[in-house]
């Protein structure tokens, strides 16, 4: 786990904000998460955004992933999300000390430094199989006949420097996109 200052500029991230929300007013949180939703999906660098809510309790989670390090913290210091924080006031309070911020693996699934469970194991299981199984039939048909002259490590190498990449930037944020409500079901579903 990094924090934000200490990704390189260029590497993608993604953020966790955590919000306590004044029971009572949840109704008018998840209004205001819609309009700041919006907002944030029209910021330069943002690749999406998601609203965990909370199993028991009034804390919600945003997961934020964003291009770089460096229009997070645009986003983060912009006076258009300051304009929406002043329209939850007395609602809603983001935790800030809770804030984190990832780049690798580890954002496939879980949420670090969160009460938010990651997904149960054999979804994560099933999920990972969806995005490396069309991957590992393309390297074999692709790749393999035109290495199997190379030494042992150096075909070796070939698989993990090729799928790696694509399933970390490519399949898997957008499967777990696709599947979020799937990994991560409503309370009580």
């Amino acid at each position: 786990m990094s924090t934000t200052s200490e990704v390189r500029r260029g590497d993608p991230i993604t953020t966790v904000l955590t919000w306590e929300v004044r029971p009572g007013h949840e109704r008018e949180f998840e209004r205001w998460t819609q309009g700041i939703t919006r907002c944030a999906r029209r910021f330069p660098g943002n690749e999406g955004v998601s609203w965990l809510r909370p199993e028991d309790g009034h804390r919600y989670h945003a997961v934020l992933r964003w291009s770089d390090a460096h229009r997070l913290t645009a986003w983060l210091e912009s006076d258009e999300r300051a304009d929406w924080h002043t329209r939850i006031d007395g609602v809603a309070t983001e935790l800030g000390g809770e804030r984190q911020s990832t780049t690798g693996l580890e954002t496939w699934f879980s949420l670090p430094g969160t009460t938010v469970r990651p997904p149960v194991r054999w979804k994560m299981v099933l999920t990972t199989f969806l995005g490396a199984f069309p991957c590992t039939l393309l390297i074999q048909w692709l790749v393999t006949p035109r290495t199997a002259a190379w030494p042992l490590p150096l075909r070796a190498a070939v698989f993990p420097v090729v799928l790696l990449p694509v399933l970390t930037y490519l399949i898997m944020p957008v499967l777990s996109r696709l599947l979020r409500r799937w990994l991560y079901p409503a309370p009580g579903h």
